[in-house]
């Protein structure tokens, strides 16, 4: 075979965007472009705002990492890294008692290279600091491709398996929680391979797992209940509005139902600040091995299917029009 292969050619960043301030950084914070950095760093992260006030300085963007609900703050330049920018991104995470900074540039110095990965190296897990060089790429007269390349990173970002698995050694687990934490680490890898759409947070050995959404306060959480014969999914509402958001949702349960193509549950937890709305399977035992790969394609086929109905209805939902509007209904579980 004689295919002709195309030559990768790097494209000047100054081309595409002349300004940090007024290109790049405004096409960065666009959804499909922090989507691209999220798969990069490997969190999932929602737009707070833009050039936002943090005490002396002026970010670029302020994100939320929507799993743990901390502030991710990104600092762009276009040009090699300098001393005023690693001063400023100090100035930022004294001020914020979690954080995780992602300083993106053109090139990074060795000096400030080292710089991020003493700061990972002498920090608690409230802290974390990433380092990433953007460049641009085409094929010819082919549209130019972005690319994140990751300089420095958290030192704990490529370990959280293997920590995952000395704690279940160090601590005096029971065989059910061992059989939580190897199912989810499966699964985990049954997702990757299967190029879906989203991605698990890192195994641990409980009940559940977490799979975020794009906003905070929202999770699907596929759970294990072993020795039951039962695995299900939940979608989790833990905002300060869970309520409003929970009425809001219910308000269309006969077409998000019809969606699914199943029933579901509706459990408004009045006593709790959360609420959940909940998909249950009875036919697997978790404990069971041989059922497992039956349990991934399940759980892969009902997580794409809620996250693509739940997902775009939390967008939009105004939950303000809701606190005032709630009647008792007899399909929600009080």
């Amino acid at each position: 075979m004689n295919a002709t292969l195309g030559r990768l050619e790097k494209v000047d960043l100054r081309n595409i965007w002349e300004s940090e301030a007024t290109d790049f950084t405004p096409w960065l914070a666009r959804e499909e472009n922090l989507a691209l950095l999220s798969e990069v760093i490997g969190l999932d992260l929602e737009l707070e705002a833009q050039e936002k006030n943090v005490g002396p300085f002026r970010a670029d963007i302020l994100c939320k990492d929507t799993a743990s609900d901390n502030w991710v703050l990104i600092e762009n330049q276009l040009e090699k890294t300098d001393h005023t920018h690693l001063g400023q991104l100090l100035t930022y995470a004294a001020g914020l008692k979690a954080v995780t900074i992602v300083w993106i540039s053109q090139r990074f110095t060795e000096e400030h290279r080292s710089a991020l990965d003493w700061l990972n190296s002498i920090t608690d897990d409230r802290f974390n600091f990433f380092g990433l060089e953007v460049e641009l790429w085409r094929i010819a007269n082919s549209p130019v491709a972005p690319k994140f390349n990751v300089i420095s990173k958290p030192n704990n970002w490529s370990k959280t398996v293997a920590q995952g698995v000395r704690k279940i050694g160090q601590e005096e687990t029971t065989g059910v929680r061992q059989i939580y934490f190897q199912f989810w680490s499966q699964l985990e890898e049954y997702i990757l391979q299967s190029r879906a759409t989203f991605r698990m947070m890192k195994p641990m050995a409980q009940q559940w797992a977490n799979v975020t959404l794009g906003k905070a306060g929202f999770m699907l959480c596929p759970v294990l209940k072993a020795g039951s014969g039962e695995i299900r999914i939940d979608f989790y509402i833990n905002h300060a509005q869970s309520k409003a958001y929970f009425h809001a949702l219910h308000h269309e349960k006969e077409a998000i139902e019809r969606e699914l193509g199943q029933s579901l549950e509706w459990r408004l937890l009045p006593d709790k600040k959360a609420s959940k709305i909940e998909l249950h399977q009875y036919q697997f035992e978790p404990s069971n091995q041989s059922q497992w790969p039956e349990m991934n394609a399940w759980f892969l086929e009902n997580i794409s299917k809620m996250r693509d109905i739940f997902a775009p209805r939390i967008k939009v939902i105004n939950p303000d029009l809701w606190v005032n509007l709630v009647e008792p209904d007899e399909s929600i579980e009080y």
